[in-house]
């Protein structure tokens, strides 16, 4: 993460204490883009948007570019799109657009840029012209409890009103956000930082001591570059070159010419576990010098001392086939969704490689679909690779785990081989398609020894491995009854719904005019991204 060394040496040496804090933007500082844009294709591919919506969207966007209306005329045309949208809805909205589009646009480099200033004990906030609903579950994802940003009005029935709640939270709004928080919390602006991309929070960059410009746009860099002001800029998110593309494609497509590599030597030896374990290798190491991923490994002996065992590692990435295919290289198997099985060509590899495909919404069919894996270990001498959280994680955050590989271990008496993975998201995030080069850090650990292990006490084992990784990644460690509460998975929720509730037909008219009812009180932005506060959002 050699960009934002300059940032990072600077924080680490900075003085450590809650007077300092550390001020965010969220566009295009904390994540590569705007969220607003994605809030709009979500919305148009969901055709929430009328034709009439689209094109007045257009106009005011149009308009907003040529100068014509500045941003409070933008967010008030917002507002006015939100009327009579339910919040709670909106609230799950923004969940489902941090899941599909956001999280991955998250820079690598601003989440240890965070990360820094949270270890020194500064304190950490963002102050954002966006709402709440965008911001919220990057703040909880990257541990941020404050916030200031911009909102829209709600009523007493959680409905907003198509207005703006004023000041926003923009220019001059920016400052007096950030002298209420430094006054709520009690940190010295004169020395704290400020990280922004975009000259229109230049009046905050003034205010604060240490204004750092990231990924900054054309006249915020000339404004730095003339007051002296340190620049970074991030390459790991945003739009991909043609580069990126034609090198996710060459080293997708080498599974296919690693392994038609390896025919001869099944021809001439009549070995397919010769030829497999020459393509997993020549596939690793040719995958990722394509895509210039390196490796900086930790601990790599323990790949070694303790085989045939199980492998466990912490999925981040789709880049973490290659990464394990570099790592393990021979006598090896794996588990992957049934739903990989059914690809063209990839499922028969994989499938003629040694993987077993599971159905894991079954857990029952998962372990009887395993049992091949037991004599594999046993008779043939192959170790196991499996992830047990299941899926890929849209964080770095380490998901809770399934008991499939245990179990397995348990049962072919053999030891269970932790990998660590620790920034394959820098490579490619989940719902990313490309890769971009990136140097992986991976640390092996011990073997951990499953002879003793009971069905009893299995709970507090998984758990115990669990914390293990979660503490070579820095995560805070947890319980067995926190993985368990963790584990249980909420009903799943309908797709949240930005269109206005249709509005029920009016009563036949009273002989006396009804009383008129107050409008909802206007109130600031809160600080923190937690509680819900009526009258409000954002």
């Amino acid at each position: 993460m050699a960009g934002s060394q300059k940032h990072l040496d600077e924080v680490l040496k900075s003085e450590p204490g809650a007077h300092i804090a550390a001020l965010f933007d969220f566009d295009g500082t904390i994540i590569a883009g705007y969220s607003a844009t994605a809030m709009l294709r979500e919305k148009f591919q969901r055709r929430e948007m009328s034709v009439e919506e689209v094109v007045q969207t257009a106009n005011v966007i149009a308009q907003h570019s040529l100068g014509n209306i500045g941003f409070s005329g933008l967010m008030t045309a917002a507002a006015g799109f939100m009327k009579g949208v339910d919040e709670a809805s909106f609230e799950q909205f923004g969940e489902e657009l941090y899941e599909k589009h956001i999280a991955r646009k998250i820079y690598p480099e601003t989440r240890a840029i965070i990360e820094a200033h949270q270890a020194k004990g500064h304190t950490v906030a963002i102050i954002s012209s966006a709402t709440i609903y965008q911001i919220k579950p990057t703040a909880r994802d990257l541990g941020i409890r404050h916030i200031k940003c911009s909102a829209y009005e709600i009523d007493e029935d959680g409905e907003f009103t198509g207005e703006i709640i004023r000041p926003l939270c923009f220019g001059e709004g920016k400052v007096i956000a950030a002298e209420e928080l430094a006054d709520e919390l009690g940190f010295d602006l004169d020395q704290s930082f400020f990280y922004t991309d975009s000259d229109d929070d230049l009046e905050l960059l003034e205010r604060v001591g240490k204004p750092r410009p990231l990924n900054p746009n054309l006249k915020l860099k000339a404004i730095a570059e003339e007051n002296g002001w340190p620049v970074q800029r991030f390459a790991s998110r945003g739009t991909p070159t043609w580069v990126d593309y034609t090198r996710t494609l060459y080293a997708t497509g080498s599974l296919v010419g690693a392994f038609a590599a390896g025919l001869p030597i099944w021809a001439l030896t009549r070995s397919q576990r010769e030829a497999a374990n020459f393509s997993i290798g020549l596939f690793g190491d040719f995958a990722t010098a394509i895509t210039g991923v390196e490796l900086e490994v930790e601990g790599e002996k323990n790949l070694w001392v303790s085989r045939p065992c199980v492998f466990i590692f912490n999925h981040q990435s789709k880049a973490d086939v290659m990464i394990m295919a570099k790592l393990i290289r021979r006598d090896m198997g794996g588990v992957g969704k049934k739903e990989i099985r059914d690809i063209p060509v990839l499922g028969k590899l994989m499938e003629w490689g040694g993987t077993v495909f599971v159905d894991r919404a079954d857990g029952q069919s998962a372990i009887k679909a395993m049992e091949p894996l037991v004599e594999a270990i046993q008779v043939e001498g192959k170790s196991i690779v499996i992830a047990p959280e299941g899926t890929r994680s849209l964080t770095p955050k380490i998901l809770p785990f399934k008991k499939g590989a245990f179990h397995l271990a348990m049962q072919a008496g053999v030891p269970i081989v932790p990998i660590v993975i620790h920034n394959a998201t820098d490579v490619a995030p989940k719902n990313e398609f490309v890769m971009r080069p990136a140097t992986v850090k991976v640390t092996v650990l011990s073997p951990v020894d499953t002879s003793g292990w009971t069905m009893a006490g299995l709970g507090q084992h998984i758990t115990d491995v669990r914390n293990a990784m979660l503490r070579t990644l820095g995560q805070p460690e947890e319980s067995v009854e926190q993985s368990i509460a963790k584990k249980g998975k909420a009903e799943p929720k309908a797709k949240a719904s930005t269109k206005p509730k249709p509005k029920a037909k009016e009563p036949p008219k009273a002989a006396k005019p009804a009383a008129k009812t107050k409008p909802a009180a206007k109130t600031r932005a809160g600080t923190k991204a937690a509680p819900k506060r009526k009258g409000k959002a954002g």
